[in-house]
């Protein structure tokens, strides 16, 4: 294109440089160098205000920040109003009024879409600015009715990336919607102990708490001897009574970790520990089922 432009205005004879063809060609190659600017300086800006991430395999790749993020909104718009003036001049709409009717038009189309892409612009640019959360962190969120647990790949101008641990795919989420929900940062640890996981269990009353308790440290040791689950040694077993049931005692258990990348291993790698721990004790823990007296009575007369 930019080649038979040179060839129309330069070589080619009997141009008078207001044929519609030629008027076309023109505002096709400024709307390729106004993408074309785009592109390179936001790139440039990333690299100088962003933020180097390191990618799940080899390599690393540049993120945004609040910095390079509205940096690069400015230069866009700033980009694309003088294109915008280029192509009017272009077209040939040369007085105030004619040039004024297109800007307004342009106004007006911004100002009924606004609703579509302003919201998302401006929570990418809280998000970033609170920094709420980073790239590679794990954080939780609900997905309709049901928590998500993800790592948040990146986020973009309208959306953010994240790839569910659970069923390991990715996920977009508007970023305004992002904004309206409570978001768990787990990578963000309350102390330097790490992150506070729980497991509850329904053991019955016939076992007494020594005994439970035995039982979930033995789990606990055998876990830390496992180089597969990533738990923190050094902090001990939190073992409380969480509530005193009609059928059994729900037992609350409390350990510490700092792989949160890794957090859906551990829990189901350290319940199976516990299950071989009940088993080894001879502890059920199958919720108990509280006969009623009327069953009683039945037994009874049955014996």
């Amino acid at each position: 294109m930019i080649g038979l432009l040179g060839h129309f205005r330069f070589y080619s004879e009997g141009q008078s440089g207001q044929g519609i063809g030629l008027k076309v060609l023109s505002i096709l190659i400024i709307v390729y160098l106004s993408y074309l600017s785009v592109h390179l300086i936001g790139r440039f800006v990333r690299v100088r205000f962003g933020r180097r991430v390191q990618n799940a395999g080899a390599g690393h790749r540049i993120a945004d920040t609040y910095a390079s993020r509205a940096l690069s909104i400015f230069i866009s718009v700033f980009v694309g109003v003088m294109a915008l003036i280029s192509i009017i001049r272009v077209a040939g709409f040369s007085s105030l009024l004619e040039a004024g009717g297109v800007i307004g038009f342009v106004g007006v189309f911004l100002a009924l879409t606004q609703g579509a892409w302003a919201p998302d612009i401006i929570s990418g640019l809280v998000i970033l600015n609170s920094k709420m959360f980073k790239e590679r962190d794990v954080i939780k969120i609900n997905d309709g009715d049901q928590e998500m647990l993800a790592i948040v790949y990146r986020t973009l101008a309208f959306h953010t990336e994240l790839l569910d641990l659970v069923d390991n795919h990715r996920v977009m989420i508007r970023n305004s919607k992002i904004r309206d929900q409570t978001v768990h940062n787990l990578s963000r640890f309350a102390s330097a102990r790490g992150l506070r996981e729980t497991l509850l269990f329904k053991i019955g009353y016939d076992v007494s708490a020594e005994e439970v308790r035995t039982m979930f440290e033995s789990a606990f040791q055998a876990a830390v001897e496992d180089e597969h689950i990533p738990i923190e040694e050094q902090h001990p077993l939190e073992i409380r009574v969480k509530d005193t049931g009609d059928h059994a005692i729900e037992w609350s258990v409390h350990y510490y970790t700092k792989d949160e990348v890794s957090l859906i291993k551990t829990r189901q790698l350290f319940r199976e520990k516990i299950l071989e721990a009940s088993l080894a004790n001879d502890i059920s823990l199958s919720t108990p089922f509280t006969l009623q007296q009327s069953d009683i009575v039945s037994r009874h007369d049955n014996d």
